[in-house]
């Protein structure tokens, strides 16, 4: 069972003060239990793929930068069941977080090309070209930007032909819960797609500041 422990500063979380409230404003649909349900593009040069993917928000602590959840690919050719995995995430909120990741393989040139793909990004990108977005206020601001990386396989083991050495790169939208990604992983497919549209499937999960996925 996974347990949120507290990891040393890396080079995305932000260091020294930062004046005011800039955390995003807590949104209904981000908060512990909420479902999302859609697709991640895996095509490659040699076909067309996308797999259905389910997720659900374990743990949230808007405070802290951070989120926790599972996320399920229900059509992987080579499983044999639906694939399990765990992930947290990274809220950036300029406070714990700015929109440079610092580690995982990925560079400020990569953040950038990942962070544009999104329509809501580009008011933001001078100032995050600038300093990361250190000094922005993203309090009001209509949609959340966030990490997630998959920490470990929750019901196969790590010989099922998968990798989750990569993250992804995410906008939420305050407005309708919907979701949009990329995975980033410099083995493989550039640019994989996620989409999600929020469900009203049953809320279950932690709002504590540390969290146990049992």
């Amino acid at each position: 069972m996974p347990v949120r422990l507290v990891e040393a500063s890396s080079p995305s979380q932000v260091s020294g003060t930062t004046h005011g409230n800039t955390l995003p404003q807590p949104c209904s649909l981000l908060s512990v239990g909420q479902a999302f349900s859609g697709t991640q593009n895996v095509s490659s040069l040699q076909k067309d793929e996308a797999w259905r993917v389910n997720v659900r928000i374990q743990g949230c602590d808007l405070d802290h930068g951070y989120l926790c959840g599972t996320m399920e690919a229900l059509n992987v050719p080579m499983a044999d069941t639906p694939v399990v995995t765990f992930w947290e995430g990274e809220i950036v909120d300029t406070k714990n977080y700015t929109f440079f990741t610092g580690k995982w393989g990925a560079t400020v040139e990569d953040d950038i090309k990942h962070w544009t793909k999104f329509p809501s990004f580009p008011p933001l990108l001078s100032q995050v070209e600038a300093d990361g977005g250190k000094s922005l206020d993203l309090s009001n601001y209509p949609y959340i930007f966030m990490r997630w990386k998959e920490q470990y396989f929750v019901n196969v083991g790590t010989d099922c032909g998968l990798t989750i050495a990569g993250f992804y790169y995410v906008c939420f939208s305050c407005s309708d819960g919907s979701i949009n990604g990329f995975y980033y992983d410099p083995n493989s497919s550039p640019f994989q797609k996620l989409e999600l549209k929020s469900t009203n499937d049953g809320r279950s999960g932690f709002s504590f500041s540390t969290y146990e996925l049992q």
